[in-house]
């Protein structure tokens, strides 16, 4: 479903990425696990076009799409939940959501954009808005407070239920664990594993190594800017250097 071939990044002359390459399958749950630093991020933006690489591809279904812009992707079903939510605090939950829609209503936007009951009866946004609530129901209680005023745990809801607004066939997400507690970050997990029982497919990068392996199909580890190891989750568990580097020293049964 998706790959990159040889990519690579460069912020100015700082090189983020060093020719990387790897693959996901339609319905898995890939992790990339690595330090701060070791490129994460930056490969996930340059998946969603937010920044441009500077050697190498991207390729959906076949389609070299390295060189489009974050809405082209996004509307071939390519979604993407940020590091720190980066939700729009001053604005409903429900205004947050409709956000998410945009790709769905592109061309009409304009004449949609104000009253959210205008975007509420279009049938392309009814349907994924009811799935959402269904997911998160809490967030269906409080659509109309502003997301700013959530707890940590419902502004990271907010974020992917914004992402899922598009309905996406594969998930970008970005560190979804940071800043939450311990309990919430096994939600989150629970909630990414219940994604892939729905048929999504989902590209997770994140620190917690552990959770994300205990969930993950395949994985890839990252050191600075490279991929120094990828294989089955059960595979990288059972890797000592990788174990010692990024999972602890105890050997973990995957769920």
């Amino acid at each position: 479903m998706l790959a990159t071939r040889g990519l690579s990044v460069h912020y100015g002359q700082i090189q983020a990425l060093r020719q990387v390459s790897l693959e996901v399958a339609p319905g898995e749950i890939v992790t990339l696990v690595g330090a701060n630093g070791s490129g994460k991020s930056t490969l996930l933006n340059a998946i969603a076009g937010v920044v441009r690489p500077s050697a190498g591809e991207v390729q959906w279904k076949g389609d070299v799409i390295s060189r489009r812009p974050p809405h082209q992707i996004a509307r071939l079903g390519i979604s993407y939940v940020p590091e720190g939510r980066q939700l729009l605090g001053s604005m409903s939950v429900l205004d947050n959501l409709l956000l998410g829609s945009y790709v769905l209503c592109v061309g009409r936007w304009r004449h949609l954009f104000g009253p959210s009951a205008s975007l509420l009866r279009e049938p392309q946004i009814q349907e994924p808005l009811r799935r959402v609530f269904n997911l998160f129901p809490i967030l269906e209680e409080r659509r109309y407070q502003k997301a700013g005023t959530l707890s940590g745990g419902q502004q990271q809801m907010v974020a992917i239920a914004r992402a899922l607004m598009s309905s996406p066939q594969i998930l970008l997400m970005d560190e979804p664990s940071v800043g939450l507690a311990p309990n919430l970050v096994k939600e989150i997990f629970a909630l990414v594993a219940k994604l892939r029982q729905q048929g999504l497919t989902i590209l997770l990068a994140e620190q917690d190594a552990l959770g994300a392996m205990r969930i993950a199909d395949r994985g890839y580890v990252l050191e600075r800017g490279r991929i120094v190891a990828s294989g089955s989750a059960r595979e990288l568990i059972d890797d000592d250097r990788v174990r010692r580097a990024y999972l602890g020293k105890a050997k973990v049964r995957t769920v």
